[in-house]
């Protein structure tokens, strides 16, 4: 659901900001961007009180929420009134990550968690394979709006099925008290591999965000793709499911340092000379979809890694501690990825530096989660098993 949100309207961003009077092309940016700030902002909300009241009565009152907030963005007759509407729609859909880990955090934990959650990612992954393709098949019947109108239907199926199919997981309540949220909060906050992973985490995925936000602008107006946009989109977003696919079947024998340290390696060294061909401008549109889709295959081998390893500490608290490490992933992405593609100028190049620092930055905080050393065997206690 949250990739359809994200991914569905990119082809119909031109066409909205025409209607809406959106003058400035980089403007268009904010129907994600808006979007994403909801869904960091909201994760700190649901995991306390999913922690007290359960997943399944959260998880169905927001449901209900997004497909109201679709349904709003639909009917949006100005440009701020839509962007309100993405807010809505971004704090409503922030309840289905948090409760996706707290539910496999329930009954899974170490690789076996990296592994579930690989898969879920692969889902994510997947999803914008399709979706522009099916955001054009809406804009060919209708306008923009039947966008939003689709979102809140699949939004309306998503509840069905969690009213018919999803159990409860929750095996006791946590009482909703200062005094609980904030041993959560301490717990969550002073663990080097708790916070530590989940910066990480929110870097990586900042590098999605700054593709997503700036696809429409790199394919359509410096390479004049308009036509074959979602197909070279799909493309990219391959490259990250197989990364998700490939983790599922690798993450229990080698582990999810090995797998996740050597991916943020690698995206370094496809930095560096991606920044050299576009400065020498040697960058065609072959080159830029290789090295967008060998990056996208590094931090897709990343992110459910990053994530099971920022749980494990803390499973005890899992909706809580999935609230914090959530917003602060969502959140530290849209500040990254919005400050990659706001610099957009008519080339790949904020791109590339932004992948290298990016890279450089995790590969850091990783130093410093590690104590100095990598590809450890072990890191603390029960984690990366």
């Amino acid at each position: 659901m949250n990739a359809l949100g994200v991914d569905l309207m990119l082809p119909a961003l031109a066409d909205l900001g025409r209607d809406l009077s959106v003058e400035e092309p980089n403007h268009r940016q904010w129907v994600i961007t808006v979007y994403m700030l909801g869904f960091g902002a909201g994760q700190l909300v649901y995991g306390p009180l999913a922690d007290r009241f359960g997943r399944r009565p959260v998880l169905i009152a927001t449901l209900a929420g997004f497909v109201a907030a679709s349904v709003f963005a639909a009917s949006a007759a100005t440009f701020p009134a839509l962007l309100g509407a993405r807010l809505l729609q971004g704090l409503m859909s922030a309840s289905t990550r948090v409760l996706a880990v707290a539910i496999v955090r329930d009954g899974a934990s170490g690789r076996q968690m990296a592994r579930t959650m690989s898969v879920a990612q692969m889902i994510f992954f997947i999803v914008p394979i399709l979706a522009p393709t099916l955001g054009q098949g809406l804009l060919a019947i209708g306008p923009w709006r039947f966008i939003f109108y689709a979102l809140g239907g699949f939004a309306a199926v998503v509840l069905a099925w969690t009213l018919t199919r999803l159990p409860e997981t929750l095996a006791a309540a946590r009482p909703l008290s200062p005094t609980a949220l904030r041993e959560g909060y301490r717990l969550t906050l002073t663990n080097r591999y708790s916070i530590g992973y989940a910066l990480c985490s929110s870097l990586t995925f900042g590098g999605i965000i700054a593709f997503v936000s700036s696809a429409q602008q790199i394919f359509v107006d410096a390479f004049g793709q308009e036509d074959r946009f979602a197909l070279l989109f799909a493309v990219c977003a391959t490259a990250m499911g197989f990364a998700s696919f490939a983790n599922s079947r690798l993450v229990e024998r080698l582990g999810t340092r090995l797998i996740s340290q050597s991916a943020v390696i690698a995206l370094i060294a496809l930095s560096v000379a991606h920044v050299v061909v576009v400065a020498t401008g040697r960058e065609t549109l072959t080159s830029y979809i290789a090295f967008q889709a060998v990056s996208m295959t590094c931090i897709g081998l990343c992110g459910s890694n990053f994530g099971a390893m920022a749980m494990e500490p803390v499973g005890h608290v899992a909706g809580t501690a999935s609230s914090l490490q959530g917003f602060i992933t969502s959140i530290g992405a849209v500040l990254v990825g919005s400050a990659i593609g706001q610099s957009y100028a008519g080339t790949t190049m904020p791109l590339a530096i932004g992948y290298l620092c990016i890279g450089l930055a995790v590969l850091a905080l990783i130093w410093v989660i590690e104590g100095g050393e990598l590809f450890r065997a072990r890191m603390h206690p029960g984690i990366g098993r």
